[in-house]
């Protein structure tokens, strides 16, 4: 099992949710947490640095506090698709690409980047021309460009989370390269204090219709636990992978025996 005592990893979205929960089980293992997140976490986290992921100039002045090396990014953070578009496609997807490609040269020797995509964005493979067109940019201002000039159609959460996986996994040679990894989480719904925003965006009824089908829906410990799999050394061969931790529910949507939901 690998050991995580004393090792470094940066963690966004840590003050709540999901981020608050990977936080928590890293340091009771005696890793150090260097917290990137709006808000002040409560765990005992080593290092706070406030961030406005929706602003690239708040983004590089974290950089500069990032000194050193790690041994992971676990990009936790993300938004709902009851913000602006823009504020979603900033926070869920062009600062996730911009922060993972800044501190490439700061992972350590077989160190890893993990992304909280989604299951929302089950549909990629429908828009991966377009996608693809999006990733292809080169600065996370031409992203933004890029995004004003082509708007999408439908919940731009959806379309953010899409934008991560396909990433994600056309990164997984690249990294290979560099001796690093990257992979990708893909939850369904999960009880987090923005859980009421999905239901929202993404219709109450659907969400209720999810969790009559599993009986509940995922607590953060269900997801932190995948998350700490893909950035631990017994993940050592996974790379590019976008795994779904949804109870089973997407299995069946793929093949037919559920209807896709409409979200």
């Amino acid at each position: 099992m690998t050991d995580f005592a004393g090792r470094r990893y940066v963690v966004t979205g840590a003050a709540s949710g999901i981020g608050d929960t990977v936080a928590r089980k890293l340091l009771a293992a005696g890793a150090e947490v260097h917290s990137l997140d709006r808000n002040e976490p409560t765990a005992p986290v080593t290092r706070h640095i406030p961030v406005d992921l929706a602003d690239v100039a708040s983004i590089d002045k974290a950089l500069v506090e990032l000194d050193g090396e790690y041994d992971a990014l676990l990009n936790v953070a993300g938004v709902p698709g009851t913000l602006p578009a823009d504020v979603v496609m900033k926070v869920n997807t062009f600062a996730v690409r911009y922060l993972t490609e800044s501190l490439l040269g700061q992972l350590k020797e077989g160190g890893n980047v993990v992304i909280v995509s989604s299951t929302a964005g089950f549909q990629w493979e429908k828009r991966l021309g377009t996608i693809m067109e999006l990733l292809a940019t080169d600065t996370y201002e031409e992203a933004v460009d890029w995004w004003e000039a082509n708007p999408q159609e439908g919940n731009s959460y959806n379309f953010s989370k899409e934008c991560s996986t396909v990433y994600t996994m056309t990164m997984g040679l690249a990294l290979s390269e560099m001796g690093l990894r990257i992979n990708a989480v893909l939850p369904g719904p999960v009880e987090t204090p923005i859980l009421a925003d999905f239901e929202e965006s993404m219709g109450k009824d659907t969400l209720n219709g999810l969790k009559e089908l599993l009986g509940r829906h995922a607590t953060p410990d269900d997801i932190a636990e995948a998350i700490l799999f893909l950035a631990s050394d017994e993940a050592r061969w996974i790379n590019g992978h976008p795994m779904i931790v949804d109870g089973g529910v997407s299995g069946s949507v793929f093949t037919g025996l559920v209807p896709a939901p409409e979200i």
